[in-house]
């Protein structure tokens, strides 16, 4: 508590940064992850190109894939995102993807049914349908954001990596527990808020389908 108390500006200025690179990141996976999830969903023949290059993607190790930053966009803030953002997508490519998939066909030929285009059936019925499922994707993708925010230091972009790394680097807990404690706190605060969500969604879903039963 010493230590918190004397290098609390330290220790917010880290945490501020990593949380503004975590939701960056996440920002711009969900920007490129949910359309083409819903890509994959529609254009079945582009399906299995786009979750197979994310699956490839995802099982590059961590640390290679902050190393492949380097000789492609430096060192510093950018290429921090660029690799967050690319080990955030398969999470959500492959739940919105299962999310449409799955939608109940009778839930869509009533769509049709009443008019509805196609444009109109996904806003109206398979997204609404599929965010129980899409939200679990996004809760795994910001809580493995936290979690690889950690190592953006190793390539100069800060956070509370910094911290985790100066205390392994002069061997003290201390320092190694400051930049660790708020690393869990903002992944288990994340990860809560998401699940309420998810759960409030999965209501809602049932919902409509319980609505449209006939």
């Amino acid at each position: 508590m010493d230590y918190f108390i004397a290098n609390y500006d330290r220790i917010a200025l880290a945490t501020a940064r990593h949380f503004e690179i975590c939701a960056l990141s996440v920002a711009l996976a969900l920007l490129i992850g949910i359309p083409l999830g819903i890509v994959a969903a529609k254009v079945r023949p582009l399906a299995f190109a786009i979750l197979g290059t994310v699956s490839v993607i995802y099982t590059i190790p961590t640390l290679a894939m902050f190393g492949l930053m380097i000789p492609l966009l430096g060192l510093g803030f950018v290429p921090a995102i660029a690799a967050i953002v690319l080990y955030s997508l398969l999470p959500l490519v492959q739940n919105a993807y299962t999310g449409i998939v799955n939608v109940p066909p009778h839930m869509k030929e009533a769509a049709r049914g009443l008019g509805m285009s196609e444009g109109q059936i996904l806003w109206r019925v398979e997204l609404p349908l599929s965010l129980p499922v899409i939200s679990a994707g996004v809760r795994t993708a910001v809580v493995n954001a936290v979690g690889m925010g950690t190592l953006a230091s190793l390539i100069g972009a800060g956070g509370l990596g910094d911290l985790i790394f100066r205390g392994i680097s002069t061997v003290s807990l201390v320092v190694v527990l400051a930049g660790s404690i708020p690393v869990i706190v903002m992944a288990v605060l994340a990860d809560m808020a998401l699940r309420v969500l998810e759960l409030r969604a999965g209501r809602r879903a049932d919902s409509r389908t319980a609505g449209s039963a006939p």
